[in-house]
């Protein structure tokens, strides 16, 4: 008897292909997000106490902090001196805070995740660590499995260096997981200390992205099974189809790389970058809802990566969207900045905390990160 219930088992999961080259989830345990949880570092600043904090006088500078659409962001500055000055912080300084912070808020997004799902660490069976914002060795699964005790049997992933777009790349990657392996938990978790990549200086190229980042964690849950009850609940969709879209002509207009006057890690954004993704939003889009007999117009939910208020207007232009479209997209960047790759998970918390989510529902998450690169999912409720 029980050789014949392991071999049931088996030949399940054996006729259960994960993904599809298209990008849909051709199986009949299609992953549902059951859970979300989101966190932030302690300290909130305005842009213009950041600007005081460093005592930024150049207009201009000031000029692209206060009309960036952020009101505040969560922040870990270095402390000022005897004289009041914050010095900037050596690249082993940045990669300890990285690594405290990234853990810290992460090990707060995992639980309040895991509590909005209904489960405990000990049903957590495969945990994907997503980050930008420094390079760990071990990686960040294994310190946080460490920090909270979970069962070292829990296999475990890690996505580093991808960018603001990894949050869809890892979810395309845990469903797969999860797809084959039905009732089974799996989490994935983006948790970016921005705090720990911040370079001030007087040039314009830092001030970009001085006036943009903040610090930010975020995760979500995944469970498949032969039916809805196996999520055990209502309020999360089912992952139905992803679809990517990189342009290597832009490869370089985003990027995390070595500072040789800095002497450390800068980011770079190109001033035509939000353009250049806004042009190829239509392009994944499209290709996304190929096939499936869906329009533009059948998407009642837009949740796009906070990129920065010019990239959220030209995906607004591109997609024939409008502002209340992305209400939830604008409102995490007034609130939070950009938290890199955890955004759309910020913007997902709010819609489900909205509660105007119905069965049938479909939505649309998008990310955009270096590559440069577009990233979305078709979901419904």
């Amino acid at each position: 008897m029980g050789v014949d219930l392991q071999m049931t088992i088996i030949m399940d999961r054996a006729e259960t292909p994960v993904l599809t080259g298209d990008g849909a989830l051709k199986t009949p345990y299609r992953p549902r997000i059951v859970g979300v949880g989101t966190a932030a570092s302690d300290t909130i600043y305005t842009q213009t106490e950041v600007l005081d904090a460093f005592g930024i006088t150049d207009p201009k500078i000031r000029s692209v902090f206060v009309n960036s659409a952020i009101d505040t962001r969560h922040l870990t500055l270095p402390d000022p001196d005897a004289d009041g000055v914050r010095n900037p912080e050596p690249q082993g300084d940045l990669l300890d805070k990285h690594k405290s912070m990234a853990v810290r808020m992460g090990v707060d997004a995992l639980n309040a995740c895991l509590k909005r799902a209904g489960a405990e660490l000990s049903d957590l069976r495969h945990l994907c660590c997503v980050s930008s914002t420094g390079f760990l060795t071990p990686g960040l699964s294994a310190l946080m499995i460490r920090e909270l005790g979970i069962d070292r049997h829990c296999s475990r992933s890690d996505i580093v260096g991808m960018g603001c777009n990894a949050g869809l790349n890892a979810l395309n990657v845990v469903s797969g997981w999860s797809a084959a392996h039905p009732g089974e938990l799996a989490v994935v978790l983006c948790t970016e200390a921005c705090s720990a990549a911040y370079a001030m200086d007087s040039s314009m190229r830092t001030a970009v992205v001085n006036s943009l980042f903040g610090d930010g964690a975020g995760a979500i849950a995944l469970m498949s099974g032969p039916g809805d009850e196996a999520s055990g609940t209502s309020e999360g969709p089912t992952i139905l189809k992803l679809a990517s879209c990189i342009i290597p002509e832009a490869v370089d207009a985003m990027r995390y790389d070595w500072d040789r006057e800095l002497d450390r890690f800068s980011f770079y954004l190109d001033p035509q970058i939000p353009y250049v993704v806004g042009a190829h939003a239509e392009i994944v889009v499209d290709r996304l809802l190929g096939d499936t007999g869906l329009r533009r117009s059948d998407i009642r939910h837009w949740l796009v990566h906070s990129g920065g208020k010019k990239v959220i207007d030209a995906v607004i232009v591109n997609l024939g969207l409008t502002r209340y479209d992305l209400r939830h997209t604008v409102g995490v960047l007034r609130d939070y900045g950009n938290v890199s790759s955890g955004s759309f998970i910020f913007s997902y918390e709010r819609l489900l905390d909205e509660q105007v989510t119905r069965p049938g529902d479909y939505g649309v998450l998008m990310t955009m990160g270096p590559g440069s690169t577009l990233e979305t999912a078709l979901v419904q409720w």
